[in-house]
């Protein structure tokens, strides 16, 4: 407690206020505490460090579309627990608890608008939601973006963030992989773009199936991105691995992502790689 709220305190004809808790935020790279409002408005990166926070789908899509418009895909029902899985808790439970703090259906939604004109769907991955894990919904959420671009005639852009596959789903999660393999093929034949975009962080089954199949691969700055943890592999091959090693700038480096692009340019960016791989698109 600081010495004016300790005066405060002491003189009961003051009014007392409470600091919202949410007022300021503290940067995760730098320290740099910063206004909430601040750090949101230049969106949710450090102005000192240029650190790329997590943000959710909503957010994301205010960004993307033009003026913040855009109409959500229904998100495609599928048995919530399908193993009947139990750890410390019930998986049922901890879906439940995910639906709560997001307001989401499931780690995976999509949406579609205009980005400079050109009529796309977006698919983005919430983090938020029990680690933007990859299970029977994600799959299916992901099919749906798909078939939604094919019939729009469209390209599909998927951001990803996830720890990987659900493990509370066992091998039907690791279904999912050649599910979303076989969908981009077909949207592959029908001629459209399919663009991804990685973000913080982007891991496991995820990175090893559709985040790393995109036409263009892009990546936010300072992403990570790998399958398995730097732990694992250290032990496994029993060396130091580089500085760096599995963030975006490292695989750009290293062929393995075409772009890193800030934030802030990541929308006209992207109107560029459509009006690109779609010539005989128009814009709106």
């Amino acid at each position: 407690m600081s010495w004016i709220d300790r005066v405060r305190n002491a003189v009961p004809f003051l009014q007392k206020k409470e600091t919202p808790d949410n007022l300021w935020h503290k940067c995760p790279s730098c320290g740099t505490m910063l206004f909430t409002k601040e750090y949101e408005d230049n969106q949710s990166v450090c102005p000192k460090c240029q650190h790329h926070g997590r943000i959710g789908p909503d957010a994301r899509f205010d960004l993307l579309f033009d003026s913040g418009i855009y109409t959500p895909l229904p998100s495609p029902q599928v048995r919530d627990d399908p193993l009947k899985f139990r750890d410390s808790k019930r998986y049922a439970d901890r879906i439940k608890a995910a639906r709560a703090k997001t307001g989401e259906s499931d780690a995976l939604i999509n949406a579609s608008g205009t980005i400079e004109g050109f009529r796309t769907i977006v698919g983005v991955q919430d983090f938020a939601f029990m680690g933007g894990s990859m299970g029977l919904a994600v799959g299916a959420a992901f099919v749906a973006g798909i078939e939604a671009a094919i019939a729009e005639k469209c390209p599909y852009i998927i951001f990803t963030a996830a720890g990987g596959a659900r493990m509370q789903e066992g091998i039907l999660s690791l279904m999912q992989m050649p599910k979303t393999t076989v969908a981009i093929q077909r949207l592959r034949e029908a001629g459209l773009p399919y663009i991804v975009v990685m973000t913080d962080p982007t891991t496991g089954g995820v990175t090893a199936s559709y985040a790393m199949l995109g036409d263009v691969q892009l990546a936010e700055p300072g992403a990570l991105i790998g399958f398995a943890g730097q732990r694992v592999i250290e032990s496994t091959i029993r060396e130091k691995l580089p500085e760096g090693f599995q963030r975006a700038e490292y695989l750009l480096d290293h062929g393995m992502l075409d772009m890193v692009v800030h934030r802030h340019k990541l929308r006209a960016e992207l109107a560029r790689l459509i009006a690109y791989l779609c010539p005989g698109k128009q814009a709106a």
